[in-house]
């Protein structure tokens, strides 16, 4: 499969946006689900990105994606007119879409972009959705016109008060929560730690919350293993069980332990990655 990048958008210094012909999967996807991407056949990491958006007309599929390891680095060098070798997918279980009544969405930075074709989802079935957006500065907030466009209330936030409402988006969460009638679901996209203490503003006032988790992946496909999550005690696999799980029942603490497990090797090959594109760039300019 031909998998030609079709557009590329560069949003922010570090977050891009990427359409890519994959027919396929633009018919098959479903809200939270999921694609994984291989670079190099031969020896490339294989990494997850949630499908943000989908063209079945056109066959294509919109990824945003923010520069954090070598992979997303080499893909961010990719231009229109490209191919990416390998995309498989959609992966995961889709989102429960139904009518739930009043819904409040959450997205936390780059959360942002998996939950467009979610909030998109359940204001075609009939909800109320509000949705509230919130990053750590005005530059790392993306998709607030989209967002716009599947709502009357859009509340945004970033953590310096460079644009928007100066608050972390548990804040207006909780107002929301407090109101009557109070939201019948809440769904939160977002850093784990984010993820977690929007479940914990929720749990009080008994609002069914769910989360959708990007753990450590490799195959997809459950046999690995790298990706399982504690849920209600039990163990799940991101990757076919997920990603969407319920909010309260999520062991964040064992989650974000776990995410921590290459973060050293994650920062060297970070900040390798920077320093081999400040070289390129030198070697271009001569």
């Amino acid at each position: 499969m031909n998998n030609k990048i079709i557009e590329k958008t560069q949003i922010s210094e570090e977050i891009f946006k990427m359409k890519i012909h994959a027919p396929l999967i633009a018919e098959e996807r479903k809200p939270g689900q999921f694609i994984i991407i291989q670079i190099d056949t031969n020896y490339g990491e294989r990494i997850p990105l949630t499908i943000a958006d989908a063209d079945i007309n056109n066959g294509t599929i919109t990824i945003i994606f923010q520069t954090v390891g070598k992979t997303t680095h080499k893909l961010a060098l990719l231009n229109k007119g490209d191919t990416i070798q390998n995309i498989l997918g959609p992966l995961g279980r889709p989102m429960h879409i139904e009518k739930y009544g009043r819904v409040v969405c959450i997205g936390g930075g780059i959360g942002t972009a998996p939950l467009y074709p979610i909030a998109q989802g359940l204001k075609n079935a009939g909800n109320e959705v509000i949705i509230i957006i919130g990053a750590r500065s005005k530059e790392l907030i993306i998709m607030e016109d989209d967002m716009k466009m599947l709502t009357d209330r859009l509340i945004v936030c970033t953590d310096d008060g460079s644009y928007g409402r100066k608050a972390l988006v548990t804040e207006p969460l909780k107002e929301l929560c407090e109101t009557n009638p109070k939201p019948d679901l809440a769904v939160a996209i977002g850093p784990p730690i984010m993820m977690k203490f929007c479940s914990e503003t929720t749990r009080p006032f008994n609002i069914k919350t769910i989360v959708s988790l990007n753990t450590i992946m490799i195959d997809g496909t459950g046999m690995c293993g790298g990706c399982r999550v504690t849920v209600g005690g039990e163990t799940k696999f991101v990757c076919v069980d997920g990603p969407e799980f319920d909010g309260h029942k999520v062991d964040f603490d064992n989650m974000m332990t776990r995410l921590k497990s290459y973060k050293n090797h994650e920062d060297k090959a970070h900040e390798k990655c920077h320093i081999d594109m400040e070289i390129a760039k030198k070697q271009g300019a001569n």
